[in-house]
């Protein structure tokens, strides 16, 4: 499936996604038998994750330096409707990062057609774990999610 989006890469919106493919199951649809949207929310979290752990920051570095990045804000915008067995590409990219924010776009691609369904921006804040304080990102945070910037995109 890597390589599949790959060849589609005209069709995203920044070069160089962070891919996640999922296909949607059973469970995943509602009463108007397509993906219910609280779904795409969890596959923003999971492609999120996906990312930042093939990035070397797992959740375990974050308890290890105490401080990890929660949701400011969401913003979701719901295409097309996808339904019971699409397979789905999810994209994302870390488009800014300064001391305290980084945010990053998520563009969910339909296989069969390449057609986009879903987008989103995400802004994450970082706090201390322990106190749920915003805090100052640690270096390691600035520097792994700083050399993962889409090119141009602004940095600390």
């Amino acid at each position: 499936m890597q390589n599949h989006a790959m060849t589609m890469i005209e069709t995203w919106d920044h070069a160089g996604p962070h891919v996640l493919p999922v296909c949607v199951q059973d469970a995943h649809t509602d009463l108007m038998r397509h993906t219910n949207n609280v779904v795409y929310l969890q596959w923003v979290e999971d492609v999120a994750w996906a990312h930042s752990n093939a990035l070397g920051l797992g959740p375990e570095h974050y308890q290890a330096c105490g401080h990890g990045l929660v949701v400011r804000q969401h913003e979701l915008n719901y295409l097309a409707a996808t339904r019971l067995g699409d397979e789905l590409l999810l994209g994302t990219w870390i488009t800014q990062i300064d001391k305290l924010s980084l945010y990053r776009q998520f563009q969910f691609i339909r296989s069969g057609d390449g057609q986009t369904v879903f987008r989103a921006r995400t802004h994450y804040v970082c706090v201390d774990i322990a106190q749920g304080r915003v805090r100052r990102m640690p270096l390691e945070f600035t520097q792994t999610y700083s050399a993962a910037l889409v090119p141009g995109a602004p940095a600390a």
